[in-house]
């Protein structure tokens, strides 16, 4: 599938900033691990993306500890060749935030990039899901967790298996297995794009 616009490059990290980030980590105290998705389809996706986890690296009581390759995809739940495509990504941070403030900070970024909710799988500037958080399970209809349809979305768990092969969904298994079921088409590693840990 080739992109529907271009996207600047960004440059890896280095593994100076790394380091730095581990280290930053004994600040947290009885830290949880928490899987995040990222996806944008309007305006400039990878600086959007990229924007998101600078800006979520920026909350008191969050560090972002990996960030996948990226993958374009096609819109999920719409007509084909009705929406631009998307940009997706996963970030594993270690938190702690209780989900239900991790739930607010993700909202708030997104509004800070102008997301709007009218219609269901509408386009958008930028979506951020919380996938899991440490093994929490909850009915809860203000965020259930895990996410319930992450078992099904290649575009969630194929970035997520690439920073994680050993990724579990609880409830579900193995991020390889699901991944195996759902397959990965419409889903195509961006080689030529690249998020960055922040500094």
């Amino acid at each position: 599938m080739k992109p529907t616009q271009s996207d600047p490059t960004v440059q890896p990290v280095p593994a100076s900033v790394v380091a730095t980030v581990d280290a930053a980590d004994t600040t947290l105290s009885n830290p949880r691990w928490a899987v995040l998705a990222f996806g944008a389809n309007l305006g400039n996706r990878l600086e959007t993306l990229q924007g998101a986890v600078d800006a979520l690296a920026d909350t008191p009581g969050l560090r972002v500890k990996a960030v996948s390759p990226v993958y374009e995809t096609e819109p999920w739940g719409v007509e084909p060749g009705s929406q631009p495509s998307y940009l997706n990504a996963v970030a594993l941070v270690r938190t702690t935030l209780p989900p239900s403030s991790l739930l607010e900070r993700a909202q708030a970024v997104e509004e800070a990039f102008h997301r709007v909710r009218e219609e269901r799988w509408g386009a958008r500037t930028l979506d951020v899901d919380i996938i899991t958080y440490a093994d929490a399970v909850s009915e809860d209809p203000v965020l259930t967790l895990p996410h319930p349809r992450a078992h099904q979305r290649a575009f969630v768990l194929a970035p997520w298996h690439d920073v994680d092969p050993e990724a579990q969904l609880p409830g579900h298994g193995s991020v390889a297995d699901l991944l195996t079921a759902v397959g990965t088409e419409g889903v195509t590693p961006r080689g030529d794009l690249e998020l960055r840990l922040p500094e």
